[in-house]
């Protein structure tokens, strides 16, 4: 799909300076710009590549001059970095606007949906699912029995969505996430043995969550595993039975959070990070990556080590730690000469 540029300012509210007619129809780096391609400039260390790059139209910051000639149209808007953002959502929005039920698909008659939704091949809908308008279900994902996905939110291919689930409005479920499988939940016999404990909630997610490509969400034992608007979790997060995660928090890949555990909103919390159940993370707070969190956490505090403490504490800490056989030494030498 080509557009030109007076069609790309009129989107971003910004003004052409070169050839408003000049199409493009690919996405590039400035540095690796090519003909027909749309690119942006941002930050100042990349300006020398406006020069020389062979994009067809750039966008830029109105406060741009340039210093020599150049040869790419320009789109200048208040904000580049924002306004290319905008467009790479704007191009994305059009390249996955399909429609349609494809063949091979399993749709029960019990379902609902509404109007320019996407059903891919080998997709699998349920009983009594309810869909709103522009959901997107791409090829081999499952869809349970009794879920609701409101309009906009689209499940990539392999995704699985257990019964009973509940997700609002302009989500991503992305490649090969499970929302809705068995918490981890057993009651230990007398013999040795387990008791399977049945998980009996569900899932919730509210609007514009993003829920990246491999991650877990596992449903409640009783009541809801939520999660609140605007969340976005990266690639395989595993989230136990009855969490709950505040809005607008974001969570870096390979996180785990261990059942019935809360967690408020606007939190940053980096990968690789181990959260215990049953503890209450308050809001604002950051947690840098590989840190353990074993105790409730109070509203903007910022952790790292394990088990996590205050980051200025763990800085002024990891001075000593990196010195330790020095200071092991300078202490058996005091101890000996005390002794002499």
């Amino acid at each position: 799909m080509k557009f030109t540029a007076q069609q790309i300012a009129g989107i971003l509210e910004g003004d052409v300076v070169g050839n408003p007619d000049i199409e493009v129809s690919k996405l590039a780096k400035i540095e690796e710009g090519f003909e027909g391609a749309l690119t942006f400039l941002s930050n100042p260390k990349y300006t020398p590549h406006i020069y020389t790059t062979k994009a067809s139209v750039t966008i830029v910051n109105k406060t741009f001059v340039p210093e020599n000639s150049i040869n790419t149209t320009l789109i200048k808007v208040d904000d580049a970095y924002l306004a290319f953002s905008k467009i790479l959502e704007y191009y994305n929005s059009v390249k996955l606007n399909k429609t349609g039920v494809e063949q091979p698909s399993f749709i029960s008659e019990s379902s609902k949906y509404g109007d320019n939704v996407y059903i891919g091949a080998f997709s699998y809908i349920g009983e009594n699912v309810v869909m709103g308008e522009n959901v997107k279900v791409f090829p081999n994902a499952y869809i349970g029995d009794n879920v609701v996905i409101d309009n906009n939110t689209i499940v990539f291919s392999g995704a699985k969505i257990y019964s009973e689930t509940i997700i609002g409005k302009n989500c991503v479920i992305n490649a090969g996430a499970i929302i809705g499988a068995d918490g981890f939940g057993f009651a230990p016999n007398e013999d040795g043995t387990y008791s399977k404990i049945p998980q009996t909630g569900n899932v919730i997610i509210e609007d514009f969550v993003d829920v990246g490509a491999a991650t877990t969400i596992d449903r409640a034992t009783l009541g809801s595993t939520i999660i609140r608007t605007g969340v976005k979790l990266d690639n395989q997060i595993q989230i136990a039975h009855n969490v709950e995660i505040g809005s607008n928090t974001v969570i870096a890949a390979q996180t785990g959070i261990a059942g019935s555990s809360k967690i408020g909103k606007n939190c940053q919390i980096g990968g690789q990070v181990g959260i215990a159940g049953h503890i209450t993370i308050g809001d604002n707070v950051k947690i840098q990556a590989q840190s353990g969190i074993a105790r409730h956490v109070k509203d903007n505090e910022i952790l790292q080590g394990s088990p996590a403490i205050k980051l200025s504490d763990y800085n002024k800490s990891y001075v000593h730690f990196k010195n330790l056989p020095g200071i092991v030494k300078n202490i058996n030498e005091l101890e000996k000469n005390k002794w002499e």
